[in-house]
């Protein structure tokens, strides 16, 4: 067992970690992540590798998503993280949803969007099913990575060109700043950055505890279709409209609510609403639902799948296609509107979670006020 000293420590190698590893090492900081697997295995590399501005909760997360976008395009050409494409489009498939994407137009979020008429929503965007379209939204901001690699490619350049130090297969057991304790080696830091991710037990459940943390579960697919189909921007559709808070929070949303109730309830009662992404080899990824659970499952239900496979066919002109992965993920909650928790046990200790499955698009921004206010 050998000591080693570096000014901050970061626990977690998820999207979260690497973003307060960045924002430390640009301070000039020497900079030690530890991550207990042997590479990220968590909610950051099952999600869609979107950075989602648009509909985001007006505050402190919509600021950080804005400011994470910025982020996200500086650092990935320098990571060498290919951007899949740019910009989202809401199809609003009921008069009720143009009313929300016309409210939301207004608002200061939406300054940087832009209302389409169905006509020249679907001759931009020929890829969008026009017999069930009545409008749309379409935002210039969102941002598209392959979240299953871009995660490991922003650590080796982190590690090759930033200077920090990786600890995989290291598993943090002990804190007693300035030492810190794994298996097999002694830390010493001033500083420590706890990124639990989706764990809620281990080293980090002193500090969770309290806030009463529970889990989302939720499935996701990668689809081929069997000719080249081309996504202009990401898709997302009504469902949509009654799930992000800052579509939500407009006060204008019960109407499209109660008639999805009565027209897509199975879909509502899945939580699922449609977030369709392109890969750069063609295929899509498509989600998702989310299931409240307290002890989360490995089987995925079927019949979830085909509710959000439907929902696609109903936006997108895709005829034939073949599923070619499924999987499962899952991210933390509590019972209030936070968006992301950033505790303070002292000045020496920040434990940070993202807790509303929003940590691709916010992780830079929320890292970069926690090193800022830190003054380090």
């Amino acid at each position: 067992m050998h000591s080693t000293k570096y000014d901050v420590v970061v626990a977690g190698a998820g999207i979260v970690g690497l973003a307060h590893a960045w924002m430390a090492s640009r301070k000039g900081l020497r900079v030690a992540v530890l991550e207990k697997n042997h590479r990220c295995i968590g909610a950051s590399v099952r999600n869609f590798g979107f950075i989602t501005v648009t509909g985001q909760r007006a505050g402190d997360t919509w600021r950080r998503a804005m400011r994470s976008r910025q982020l996200w395009a500086e650092v990935a050409p320098k990571a060498g993280i290919p951007i899949c494409h740019q910009g989202l489009i809401v199809v609003g498939q009921r008069f009720e949803a143009l009313e929300i994407l016309e409210s939301f137009q207004q608002t200061e979020m939406g300054q940087d969007c832009s209302l389409l008429s169905a006509e020249t929503m679907c001759q931009r965007f020929p890829e969008i099913r026009s017999e069930h379209a009545l409008g749309g939204l379409y935002s210039p901001q969102e941002l598209r990575v392959e979240s299953k690699d871009a995660i490991g490619q922003l650590a080796m350049w982190l590690s090759q060109e930033m200077g920090v130090d990786f600890f995989f297969g290291h598993e943090l057991l002990e804190i007693n700043l300035p030492q810190l304790r794994t298996a097999s080696n002694i830390f010493h830091t001033e500083k420590l950055i706890l990124c639990p991710g989706t764990e809620l037990s281990g080293i980090a459940e002193p500090y969770l505890a309290p806030h009463r943390l529970t889990h989302t579960q939720l499935q996701m697919l990668r689809i081929q279709p069997s000719r080249p189909l081309p996504l202009h921007a990401a898709v997302m559709s009504d469902l949509s409209l009654v799930r992000y808070a800052g579509y939500t929070g407009l006060n204008c949303h019960q109407a499209l609510l109660d008639r999805l109730l009565l027209e897509e309830k199975p879909s509502l009662d899945a939580g699922i609403h449609l977030i369709a992404v392109q890969s750069e080899d063609g295929s899509l990824v498509v989600g998702d639902s989310h299931h409240p659970v307290s002890d989360v499952e490995p089987f995925a239900q079927e019949s979830v799948d085909m509710l959000i496979l439907d929902q696609l066919q109903r936006t997108i002109l895709l005829d034939e296609y073949r599923v070619t992965h499924r999987w499962t993920g899952k991210y933390p909650v509590d019972q209030t509107d936070n968006d992301a928790l950033i505790i303070s046990p002292n000045n020496d200790i920040r434990v940070v979670s993202v807790i509303s499955g929003t940590g691709a698009s916010t992780a830079f921004g929320i890292a970069e006020e926690v090193i800022d206010q830190w003054g380090i």
